[in-house]
């Protein structure tokens, strides 16, 4: 026992006493004496207990004790909803939050609105947090400093980053813990810039900095790869002194990191005496972020041996998430150790190796280790999606967002622009639509990156006026915006719109990319603007003035620039002046032409190169035969199949997906196994007798050639998007547009074909093939039969 006196002890007593328990045995002990010396209804020393039984974690018998007290004053009340909070019971802080306002005439306070945010915040309910918000304004507790940190805090906690500005702005005098907040709320929000104009203003205001401004700052100045803002910072810490700070140094460590400065991140770690466990993740984190993984692991194992409790930080740091190829056997003896140390119920440890396991391909481990998450965050489920969509796994992708959804999961900005892209790759629009009302709903669409991922998603839907639009609408772009909407009517053959774009681009002064002119000379290689794109290609090298140096992909658009157009022999000078070895890519684009040109001679030379560069590509071997075959070379031509039916290369199936009422159908060349196969058949040929009526003649040059002309004429007839022409006539209405998605390039028979099906049947007919779209309407393609 803790008290044996016999006398009665007063209230004074009993508040020491209390102040001086550490444990929750001596509380219930000092409780039973409470009542012994007629003190259960003292609110003092009664309130004082539960603060202390709630410090302690003994927040049930605290809740009892509460519950039989006959008048709770409003500090008693402050005191539950606080130790609710602290003890993570959100729901049951809120509950008795409820029952002040309900039951009692009792008017909340700022500690009562500070301790009951806190716990919404927690709760991620943004309806419960606003609702609070509006019970402070009406409460008349608006512009107290400390309940609007916890208001700010709250509002960046949900994301809702506009909010928490809104309010920080309407505090007139805000103090260092709330800048930081805003600072460090910011980063987390990815808000990179804002958060270092708040610590420009810091400046400015000359409120005072600690080194957690420092810190958070640095962070910001890191991701934003801003090496003159961040020595500016360094040199702010040094001249107010906080420079020595281990949380300052830390940052700095990370910052240098970053810049790929690995030196002085490693003179920075040495000035630190004892390096805490913050300090050791930010340079293991920094060698992996620099490839050097050796290092990494060798600090890991230091850190090991030193005694240091490793946490959930240090193993991400580790993984080599930025870096992962090459790296599956250190991922799997992670993952490894994660297991055996209970580090996979961490969040951020599986999302972190189910990321690299999907970028290195290996999906199933990946889904494994998501299925078997028990506490999947946000970013866990948009790792998965991400990885499906990055490896072409399309189908799975959307099926798990739209898992994400029936479990209720709000999606965030990342979430709708790894799904749009998704989209783009399937070439679903109605779904692409479905998420753009998606983000629209979830108010992402002033979100610059979801913004561009639709331009992107509409232009590779087919719909490049629904991209436009976007881009129109936007009111800040960035260089990828601008290349979004460059590509996009690239690929749908508006080569003098793209030119447009680009020329407004230079005039925005924004940055021009690599990218930038891959787009812009591809598009002007599929309009046949031929002057355009030699003069923007000379526009490119060190000294221009983009500065940006021709890479083999520009030499590839220049060569297949020419060879469209015609000029074979310029594109093979072209090739053979060329400062660096010319790939496959650039002797593919010349073969390509040789076909359309009928050039056989430099077909020769150029299939040459490309066996030798990239044997295994079954694709130059079948341009090859076609070439021979166009010439009736027939014995050349044989000869090239019967070379690769020996070495068991066969060529990828033709196959074509087509969309009716939001429900995928993919046919292949020669299909005979569809429910409605046989009508699909009758359609065709029904279309082909009302075809030949008014001139349609099939082109058989590129069929076997050791077949009859008949039976060359049914083998073309089947090609997959023809099937899936007849397919969307028969199942939608009359006038309707029809799209398709074919996986190779359409061939001259099946270009031909479509365009007189739009004649005879008044349809417009919207083809993606493997390298652009085609607007069929009225017998005419918008490519103008150049592609």
């Amino acid at each position: 026992m803790i008290c044996r006196a016999v006398g009665k002890r007063d209230r004074n007593f009993f508040l020491n006493l209390i102040g001086n328990v550490a444990t929750q045995s001596h509380l219930r002990q000092t409780h039973a004496q409470l009542i012994l010396n007629g003190l259960k209804s003292d609110i003092a020393t009664v309130t004082k207990l539960i603060q202390k039984l709630s410090d302690l974690g003994a927040i049930s018998d605290a809740t009892l004790i509460c519950s039989t007290f006959p008048n709770p004053d409003l500090f008693l009340y402050n005191v539950i909803i606080k130790g609710f909070s602290h003890n993570n019971c959100y729901s049951k802080a809120v509950s008795v939050y409820r029952q002040l306002r309900e039951t009692t005439t009792l008017k909340p306070d700022n500690f009562t609105y500070v301790f009951v945010i806190s716990a919404a915040s927690k709760l991620q309910c943004s309806k419960l947090g606003s609702s609070l918000h509006g019970h402070v304004i009406v409460g008349g507790a608006g512009s107290d400093l400390f309940v609007g940190s916890a208001i700010v805090d709250m509002y960046l906690n949900f994301g809702k980053v506009g909010y928490a500005y809104k309010v920080f702005d309407k505090i007139p005098e805000p103090d260092t813990v709330l800048c930081n907040s805003m600072i460090s709320g910011s980063v987390k929000n990815d808000c990179f810039e804002e958060s270092v104009s708040i610590f420009k203003d810091m400046i400015l205001r000359e409120t005072r900095f600690d080194s957690t401004t420092f810190a958070a700052v640095l962070t910001a100045a890191s991701e934003l790869q801003e090496l003159k803002l961040g020595m500016a910072i360094q040199s702010s810490s040094i001249k107010l002194g906080f420079h020595s700070h281990v949380h300052v140094l830390t940052g700095l460590i990370s910052f240098y990191a970053k810049h790929g400065d690995m030196s002085t991140a490693k003179r920075l770690f040495d000035e630190i005496k004892h390096p805490d466990i913050i300090a050791y993740n930010s340079m293991i984190s920094g060698f992996s972020w620099n490839q050097e993984m050796e290092s990494a692991i060798t600090l890991f194992k230091e850190l090991l041996a030193s005694h240091h409790i490793v946490n959930s930080s240090t193993l991400v740091g580790l993984i080599p998430v930025f870096h992962p190829f090459g790296h599956l056997k250190l991922t799997s003896t992670i993952h490894s150790f994660s297991m055996k140390h209970n580090f996979l119920s961490k969040p951020s440890v599986s999302t972190a190796l189910i990321t690299v396991y999907t970028r290195l391909n290996e999906i199933n481990p990946a889904r494994k280790l998501f299925n078997e998450s028990q506490d999947k965050s946000l970013a866990a489920w948009n790792a998965m999606i991400s990885g499906y969509t990055q490896n072409g796994v399309t189908d799975k992708a959307i099926s798990l967002f739209k898992q994400m959804q029936n479990l209720k999961i709000t999606p965030n900005p990342t979430t709708i622009t790894t799904i749009l892209s998704a989209c783009a790759q399937l070439g679903a629009l109605s779904l692409g639509q479905w998420v753009h009302d998606l983000a629209t709903k979830y108010k992402f669409n002033s979100n610059i990156y979801v913004s561009t991922a639709l331009i992107d998603m509409y232009a590779k839907c087919g719909s490049i006026e629904s991209a436009r639009q976007v881009f129109d609408e936007m009111p800040d772009k960035n260089t990828v915006t601008w290349n979004a909407m460059i590509s996009g009517y690239g690929l749908h053959g508006h080569a003098h719109e793209a030119l447009n774009i680009f020329n407004k681009l230079l005039d925005s002064k924004s940055p021009v990319t690599s990218v930038t002119f891959v787009s812009i000379l591809h598009a002007c290689s599929h309009g046949g603007l031929v002057n355009q794109a030699e003069q923007i290609f000379h526009t490119m090298g060190s000294g221009s003035t983009h500065g940006v140096e021709p890479l083999p992909e520009h030499y590839a658009c220049m060569v297949d620039l020419y060879g469209r157009a015609g000029h074979l022999q310029t594109a093979y000078n072209f090739i053979t002046k060329m400062p660096i070895d010319p790939g496959p890519a650039t002797w593919g684009a010349l073969l390509s032409a040789c076909k359309t040109h009928k050039n056989t001679n430099l077909a020769k030379i150029a299939s040459k190169k490309l066996f030798e560069l990239d044997p295994d590509n079954i694709g130059y071997h079948v341009l090859l035969s076609n070439i021979y075959t166009a010439e009736k070379n027939y014995d050349k031509a044989a000869s090239i199949r019967h070379k690769n039916r020996n070495l068991g290369k066969t060529k990828t199936p033709g196959c074509t997906l087509i969309e009716v009422d939001k429900v995928p159908h993919v046919f292949t060349s020669g299909q005979q196994c569809h429910n409605q196969i046989d009508e699909i058949y009758r359609v065709l040929e029904k279309l082909m007798g009302k075809m030949r009526e008014v001139g349609f003649c099939t082109d058989t040059v590129t069929a076997l050639h050791d077949v009859e002309e008949e039976e060359k004429e049914l083998m073309v007839n089947v090609h997959s998007e023809k099937l899936a022409i007849a397919f969307g006539i028969m199942n939608t209405e009359m006038g309707t547009e029809i799209r398709i998605i074919k996986n190779l390039r359409v061939c001259l028979d099946c270009h031909n074909f479509t365009k007189f099906v739009s004649m005879v049947t008044r349809r417009v007919i919207v083809v993606r093939d493997a390298n652009r779209f085609h607007h069929f309407r009225d017998g005419r393609c918008s490519c103008g039969d150049y592609w």
